[in-house]
């Protein structure tokens, strides 16, 4: 992943928001954060031209004006937006909830843990994986400049 395309948070709980900007910090990744706190908030920003594509997308399932199950759906209809990894991170632990977003394409879904220190490590992980995988998001943002 280069460290100069955003991630983007999708997340409409103030407190959670806030912990997940301290973690990427004390994990001292460099990657801009662009934060929408919900999802037809960031459908606006990935489908504007000027904005570059995040390398992945971090999503609560829940939120205000459109969930992360309808955000996939519409994603999943645009060639663009649909190569962008998204990763749920819920509170619910629904094995409906975790079905349905694989079956619209999700990259993984983790469950919000509990306490900071666990929120570190199950970051760590995310963006551990993606630093490491291929991605198509290289092509995307210099074709969408």
């Amino acid at each position: 992943m280069f460290s100069s395309i955003p991630i983007m948070l999708i997340e409409d709980d103030c407190i959670d928001a806030i912990s997940v900007k301290r973690v990427l910090k004390d994990l001292e990744v460099t990657n801009p954060l662009v934060h929408s706190t919900n999802c037809r908030e960031a459908l606006e920003y990935l489908r504007d031209p000027n904005n570059e594509k995040p390398c992945f997308i971090l999503t609560d399932l829940n939120t205000a004006e459109m969930g992360a199950l309808e955000f996939l759906r519409v994603i999943q209809e645009d060639d663009v937006l649909s190569q962008i990894p998204v990763i749920i991170l819920s509170g619910s632990v629904s094995q409906e909830e975790v079905i349905g977003s694989f079956k619209l394409g999700v990259s993984g879904y983790m469950v919000k843990p509990d306490g900071y220190k666990d929120l570190v490590e199950t970051i760590r992980t995310i963006h551990t994986y993606w630093t490491l995988s291929k991605s198509p998001i290289g092509n995307l943002a210099s074709s969408s400049a």
